[in-house]
């Protein structure tokens, strides 16, 4: 009898600690289908083709300031696709980090407060993934990107209602 109670207890923890949220098969929408080329031949060369802009090979990367466009993308409600109008977004950045090769950049994934904690922090991870899967896309390195979640912990701006939470749904690309 007393094992029968162990096994229950045993299986009861190790069900209340699973989640049902999966994390893999992250979706990245690519609504642009503008080729992207990273041959550095063509950067060295100045060719203007292809969404490849010039790249000035005398800074260093210690100079090089990062855009100066919006580091924050938006997700819908429970979503974790990103949206066709933050892609110009995501494209600064990939440019910015094909030509700076040694830069390195967090993405942080967020929540809004409705949710568990396990799920948002699921949640935001999978946003953080999403814009890094697109850079990747675009040609950036997986060795200068870092993906990480902060759930619902770290709200940009408070309160309940839903101009409050599409803000805090977010993903947001940091240069440390």
């Amino acid at each position: 009898m007393r094992n029968f109670v162990l096994i229950g207890l045993i299986s009861t923890l190790l069900v209340a600690c699973g989640t049902s949220v999966p994390l893999n098969d992250v979706p990245v929408v690519d609504a642009t289908s503008t080729a992207v080329t990273a041959d550095p031949g063509a950067l060295r060369s100045g060719v203007q083709g292809g969404g490849v802009t010039p790249v000035d090979l005398g800074r260093t990367s210690d100079q090089a300031p990062a855009p100066t466009e919006s580091r924050l993308v938006y997700f819908d409600y429970d979503s974790f696709v990103v949206k066709p109008e933050f892609q110009s977004v995501i494209a600064a950045h990939a440019r910015f980090l094909r030509a700076q090769p040694t830069r390195k950049v967090a993405i942080e994934g967020h929540a809004d407060e409705r949710g568990g904690r396990e799920y948002n922090l699921a949640l935001g991870q999978k946003r953080a993934e999403a814009v890094r899967n697109a850079l990747s896309l675009l040609g950036v390195s997986s060795n200068q990107m870092e993906a990480v979640s902060f759930g619902k912990e770290k709200p940009v701006v408070t309160g309940s209602d839903e101009a409050a939470f599409a803000k805090n749904r977010r993903a947001e690309i940091r240069y440390p």
